[in-house]
């Protein structure tokens, strides 16, 4: 079946297509219509959708749906993600499998409704206190935002670990076609969960050891985990590296700024390549490595310079260089044939 719809729907069909079973929220906007399309689509399936009184009531409230077994969503924008930090990190200490989508606003602070990208390092450094990583999905289009969320759902459970769909103001409301059919979804043992019954009542899930050897050997592991993540994990769409004058890179809506500017530089006898992660956590290092040293890199990116510390780790022996906009304004192609001028001519 094709249907037209927003983002921020798309993420809900997904979810439900991939056996979601609860979704607890909070709408904030540029992220309500995930909460609408919830409330619109989940109780006639006979799936649970609560409005909780508060952010972090929402997130407690799907860690102890997860805790059950059962596949659970949430979502919100950044001031609603900064409530939910402090139990992504017990849902990553006691192993929980989550997933959270959060659609980018400007800030810091309130800021507007507009696309940034400045949550980058709140989501994908952590964010939360403790050693956890949780795996970061950035859709470039309606079409990834419900591929990407069915995928989420996938790792979460492969993983028992939080899960993040990670998309800007503009992913989440524009419209475009998606393409819905039935998955076969793997399903994976949760013999692990409390399900009220007689079965499971020695379980626990925890986050907390008061042994430090105890602490140490968690940690331990959970880094273990995190590793063969890395390893296994990372996605990343390039275009043709050969003969490029120059490398694009970008995330989320600036792919589709980038891929115009392409076409625009080949017309002008410039041949531009593009890396596009879309997976912010784990990095794509080594498709940034396959750049030739002697190719410059421009990154674009609706914040004042985070993504491009990433790129720049990746490649510290390349000429790395930043265009940026902030506030809710995207990159005009005129903006970026300036920057890119001052790049190639060095």
């Amino acid at each position: 079946m094709r249907k037209l719809v927003k983002g921020n729907e798309a993420v809900v069909i997904g979810s439900l297509v991939a056996g979601c079973d609860a979704y607890f929220g909070y709408p904030i906007t540029p992220a309500s219509e995930i909460a609408h399309a919830a409330a619109k689509y989940y109780p006639p399936l006979d799936k649970v959708f609560i409005q909780a009184e508060s952010e972090i009531a929402a997130i407690n409230m799907a860690m102890g749906a997860s805790a059950a077994g059962v596949r659970v969503m949430t979502a919100s924008s950044g001031p609603g993600i900064s409530l939910k930090q402090e139990c992504v990190s017990f849902l990553a200490g006691s192993e929980l499998p989550c997933v959270i989508v959060d659609i980018m606003r400007a800030g810091p602070g309130l800021g507007n409704i507009g696309p940034e990208q400045s949550d980058y390092f709140q989501i994908v450094k952590g964010g939360g206190h403790g050693n956890y990583r949780v795996v970061v999905l950035a859709p470039g289009s309606v079409s990834e935002m419900y591929e990407m969320t069915i995928r989420a759902f996938d790792l979460a459970d492969k993983y028992r670990n939080p899960v993040y769909v990670l998309a800007d103001a503009t992913i989440g409301q524009m419209m475009e076609p998606i393409d819905v059919a039935p998955v076969d979804f793997k399903t994976y043992d949760k013999s692990w969960r409390l399900d009220a019954t007689a079965a499971t009542n020695h379980n626990m899930m925890t986050s907390i050891f008061l042994d430090f050897d105890d602490m140490e050997a968690h940690v331990t592991g959970l880094e273990a985990k995190y590793k063969a993540m890395h390893a296994a994990e990372a996605m990343v769409e390039v275009t043709d590296l050969e003969g490029a004058d120059l490398v694009l890179t970008g995330y989320g809506i600036v792919s589709r700024v980038l891929r115009s500017m392409i076409v625009r530089l080949s017309k002008q006898g410039i041949k531009a390549a593009m890396v596009r992660p879309k997976t912010l956590w784990p990095f794509p290092d080594a498709a940034f490595k396959e750049i030739p040293q002697e190719t410059p890199v421009l990154v674009v990116e609706l914040s004042m310079g985070q993504f491009v510390e990433d790129v720049r780790l990746s490649i510290p022996n390349h000429r790395v260089e930043l265009c940026k906009r902030v506030g809710g304004n995207l990159p005009t192609e005129d903006q970026l044939a300036a920057a890119i001028t001052s790049l190639l001519e060095g």
